[in-house]
C-alpha cells in the first residue's frame, strides 16, 4: 500500500473541505464537484511542496 505523509492528508482533507464548501476550483477555472478530483488536487499539491506521496507512475502500477 502506498505511504503518504501527515501533510499529505491534511492537504487533502482541506481540499475535500473546500470542494464541499463549493469554493474549490479546478485549473481550468471550474468548480471542482467530485471528491477523486478533489483528492488528486490534494496530493498534487502536497508533492509541489515536497512532502512524501508516491508517484503517480507508481500508484498506477499498483493497481494493474
Amino acid at each position: 500500500m502506498a505511504k503518504y505523509s501527515k501533510s499529505a492528508g491534511e492537504k487533502v482533507k482541506e481540499n475535500m473541505h473546500e470542494m464541499k464548501e463549493g469554493t474549490l476550483i479546478s485549473g481550468s477555472g471550474q468548480k471542482v464537484t467530485n471528491p477523486k478530483q478533489a483528492i488528486a488536487i490534494g496530493l498534487s499539491e502536497a508533492r509541489k511542496e515536497r512532502a512524501k506521496v508516491p508517484n503517480k507512475r507508481e500508484i498506477k502500477l499498483k493497481k494493474s
